[in-house]
């Protein structure tokens, strides 16, 4: 007489399709509250109205154009994030100024060029996240994202040389290990402390 069989050690039990279904629903909030966030700084203006905008829009985008799956493998650190928070409206502040200096300043016209920046963590939430921060900074915009290589494609306004090339792309290194350190992975850390960063080129 036999047994009945025994499942095999890695069949997926209930447990594990569980901890799936949960997985995949914690993903879609981290995405839904991104979108909000990016929604009311779009808005320039955070109030009920812009909030819960922002909540339907996000949905929208959810549910008709339905994103790939990405898994967010870190965990939140608070102070880091409010490190990320304080340091990114410091330069949105600045950077504000600066390109208002620029409209009214007479005769003054501004060079513009293009770098790539690659970076050290190379995965698609963090390709998004970077992409997102810098984007919203005025005087910088993402033009390109290479997913296979991790290297993001900045248009910088008002530059005067190399140096000014240097300084665009080790802000944006600096913006990338910013997000690592407020919620990304132990090993992204670690991979990004001992990782030395490539030369941002001009086309």
């Amino acid at each position: 007489m036999t047994g009945s069989p025994e499942p095999a050690p890695d069949a997926p039990g209930p447990a594990v399709v569980g901890r799936g279904r949960i997985g995949r629903w914690r993903d879609q909030a981290v995405a839904l509250g991104w979108l909000v966030v990016v929604w009311n700084l779009l808005w320039g203006d955070i109030n009920w109205a812009n909030l819960v905008g922002g909540l339907l829009v996000g949905a929208a985008v959810l549910v008709f154009y339905p994103l790939p799956a990405v898994s967010f493998g870190g965990r939140l650190r608070p102070w880091a994030l409010l490190v990320f928070a304080g340091r990114f409206a410091a330069e949105l502040v600045s950077a504000s100024l600066h390109v208002a200096r620029i409209a009214v300043q007479p005769g003054y016209r501004p060079r513009g060029a293009i770098i790539a920046v690659r970076l050290r963590v190379p995965t698609d939430l963090n390709l998004a996240l970077t992409a997102e921060a810098v984007s919203l900074v005025p005087g910088t915009l993402i033009l390109e994202v290479d997913r296979d290589s991790g290297t993001l494609y900045l248009h910088v306004m008002d530059t005067h040389g190399p140096g000014d090339l240097d300084v665009a792309r080790d802000r944006t290194l600096a913006v990338e290990r910013r997000i690592i350190r407020a919620v990304g992975s132990t090993t992204e850390l670690r991979h990004l402390d001992v990782t030395s960063p490539e030369k941002g080129t001009r086309p």
